[in-house]
Order: C-alpha cells, then sequence, then structure tokens
C-alpha cells in the first residue's frame, strides 16, 4: 500500500495547497493539478456530476501523480464513505458535520477492524489491485486514511470540542459559504463577519492537534488564514479558474482590440 504524502505532510506540520474538482469530469484532471503544483484535490460528488466510476477513474491518476486523491462525499451514509475509499481517494470530507455522534459514527465506518466496522476488499484500487495480507493492509489503511470533517453548520461551532475529540478525526475544512447561511450572515464581506468564528474552530483544532483548513477562492484571506496557522489551503474550483481564466484573456483582447 502506498503512502498517504498529504497525512506525511500535515503531520510534520507543513501546509498543503490544493483545490476542489466539481465539474472536469477527465482522468487528465489529477495530472493537471500536480503540474500546478498542488498537493491534494477534492472530487466533489457534493456537488459535483461525478458517478463512482468516473471518480474511481480520476483517483487512479492522481494516485499516480504522487497527488493525495480526496473525495467530498454526499452524506454520511455507510456507501457514500467507503466505495470511493475502496476505489482509490486517500481520505473523504463528510460535509454537514453537528454532533460528536455523527463523528464516532464516521469513524467507526470508514475504519477497519478491531478500531471500526468498515468492510474488507484489499486488493482494490485503494491498494493499486496489489495483493496483499488482509490484516497488515487493514492496519496500514487505518493509520493512512484521511477522515476530513468539513465544518459549515452553525451547530458544528457550537460542539466544536466534542466533534475534535473524537479519536480518527485527521483534520477540518471550514466552507464558509454554507457556515455562513446556517448563522443567518447576510453581511456582504461574509468572511469578515466569520473571522471570530473561523477563529474558534481554528484555535479548538490546535488544542486537539488536528490541521485545519479552508475553502475559499479568496486569495487574500487563505494568505492570512495561512499565516495564522493552517495546514489545508484549498483554493477555489475548476471552474472558478477557467472561468476567470478565459474572462481575463478574452478581456484584455477586446480592449486591445478598442485601443
Amino acid at each position: 500500500m502506498i503512502l498517504n504524502p498529504l497525512r506525511a505532510k500535515l503531520a510534520a506540520g507543513e501546509v498543503a495547497y490544493g483545490t476542489m474538482i466539481m465539474d472536469v469530469r477527465s482522468p487528465s484532471i489529477g495530472q493537471i493539478m500536480a503540474r500546478g503544483g498542488c498537493d491534494f484535490v477534492f472530487f466533489d460528488m457534493e456537488h459535483g456530476p461525478f458517478d463512482l466510476s468516473v471518480i474511481a477513474d480520476m483517483v487512479k491518476v492522481t494516485r499516480l501523480e504522487g497527488l493525495t486523491p480526496l473525495v467530498r462525499v454526499p452524506g454520511d451514509a455507510y456507501e457514500w464513505l467507503v466505495r470511493p475509499m475502496d476505489a482509490g481517494a486517500m481520505g473523504v470530507m463528510v460535509p454537514r458535520i453537528e454532533t460528536k455522534a455523527q463523528v464516532e459514527r464516521i469513524v467507526e465506518c470508514l475504519m477497519y477492524p478491531p478500531v471500526g466496522v468498515r468492510g474488507l476488499s484489499a486488493d482494490k484500487g485503494h491498494n493499486d489491485f496489489a495483493a496483499q495480507g488482509m490484516w497488515e493492509f487493514a492496519e496500514q489503511a487505518n493509520k493512512e486514511n484521511l477522515i476530513i470533517l468539513q465544518i459549515e453548520q452553525a451547530k458544528a461551532i457550537e460542539n466544536i470540542d466534542e466533534l475534535f475529540s473524537v479519536e480518527g478525526v485527521g483534520a477540518a475544512i471550514l466552507g464558509p459559504n454554507d457556515l455562513a447561511m446556517s448563522m443567518g450572515v447576510h453581511d456582504k464581506d461574509t468572511l469578515a463577519a466569520l473571522e471570530s468564528t473561523i477563529q474558534v474552530v481554528l484555535d479548538s483544532a490546535k488544542k486537539h492537534n488536528i490541521p485545519c483548513g479552508i475553502h475559499i477562492a479568496n486569495l487574500e484571506w487563505l494568505i492570512e488564514w495561512q499565516r495564522r496557522g493552517m495546514q489545508l489551503i484549498a483554493y477555489a474550483t475548476d471552474i472558478a479558474m477557467l472561468r476567470s481564466g478565459i474572462q481575463n484573456a478574452i478581456t484584455k483582447l477586446k480592449d486591445s482590440a478598442k485601443a
């Protein structure tokens, strides 16, 4: 079983950089993001159009590039949690986290015995189709796989210390947009309005020795939260980057034609 480079980087106290793939369905996207300098990518099964077969293809190429493939799953049902992992994802981010009991069940589902109850099929995408003894594989997988909580609900903020106290949680990432909606924040500058709340989450994560991060398209805020100690820096999405790239180029071309 290959080791999870993102887990190693986080354990060493380093910062990791990546993005969210929401719409591009080509397996080559992992190669492209690797060439761009990413340490990880999220493949979005919550809001994206991807079924499991597409995820499996994209994850395989991403693994071969030495880039950590992560999947944002649609929910916390057992099959949503474990099937992307069997396909080769090195971690999952679970949205709409709210309670300690929910986190405990997620950990139980994603960990192999004796820690959890995950069903075993060792020679799949998560082991690059190599044969390996089941107990050796299970022990390695329990150490290498990354369980990421997405903090995006007001109730999660209320319970944040309890959520981070659950053994097996590997990291946490804030989702500012849904968090703002959940808290009823209508301020035009959403990030500024959420600053103190985000700091509460980061402080709790540090207390529990859990790597914390944020997913936003605002580079200045990403730089600021990196400065404050966040380790998982997720910038924008494939959609946003494609749109802004072509928009900037076309705007310059049109403006030059008017000159």
